[in-house]
């Protein structure tokens, strides 16, 4: 199957379900209410693309490369972004549902995630130096031998980190989800 090109192309409304997205290059495109779920996204690389109101839950991502994308507004449940192809993968999220989605060993260079819902998310043995969570819900996130030095989670909510099993050098906090740092010591902060 030969691999195809693209650049500077709108898709609009269109369902992968049943047709997958054709492989190849897809460059400077802009894809809105697309519905990627289940689909098989493997081999495909986006480079400065945008994503609208898509849909990508359970969606198989192996050896995809997102280079300089954003996603805004998008349903991204259950997704393996460590399966995708690392070389230069730069993401940036913005209001999107990332539930049960796993980023697992993943070194994510300058990664924002803008009002996310990032629920049961694995970061675990991540390389989040620098991250922004910018008032983003991290319930039940996993966070374990993940490098977190200079990440912001000022904003950040819901999320449980040990200091002990994670690298939190110089990393922010807000006075007020300080109990997400203290939670394994089952103490009381009013």
């Amino acid at each position: 199957m030969e691999r195809i090109f693209k650049e500077d192309q709108n898709f609009q409304g269109i369902s992968y379900i049943e047709e997958p997205l054709a492989k190849g290059d897809y460059e400077n495109c802009i894809f809105v209410n697309c519905i990627f779920s289940n689909s098989i996204l493997s081999l495909i690389n986006f480079v400065d693309c945008e994503f609208k109101h898509c849909d990508f839950s359970l969606s198989n991502v192996k050896n995809t490369a997102f280079k300089d994308c954003k996603i805004k507004d998008c349903k991204i449940l259950g997704v393996k972004f460590e399966e995708c192809n690392t070389f230069g993968f730069a993401i940036h999220f913005e209001n999107c549902q990332l539930n049960l989605s796993s980023f697992y060993k993943l070194g994510l260079k300058n990664p924002k995630f803008k009002d996310c819902n990032l629920e049961e998310v694995d970061f675990a043995e991540c390389n989040l130096g620098g991250i922004f969570f910018n008032n983003c819900n991290l319930l039940g996130a996993k966070f374990e031998n993940s490098f977190l030095e200079k990440a912001d989670f000022r904003t950040a909510y819901n999320f449980s980190i040990d200091p002990e099993k994670n690298k939190v050098k110089k990393a922010k906090f807000s006075i007020t989800n300080l109990s997400g740092l203290l939670e394994k010591y089952n103490i009381e902060i009013e």
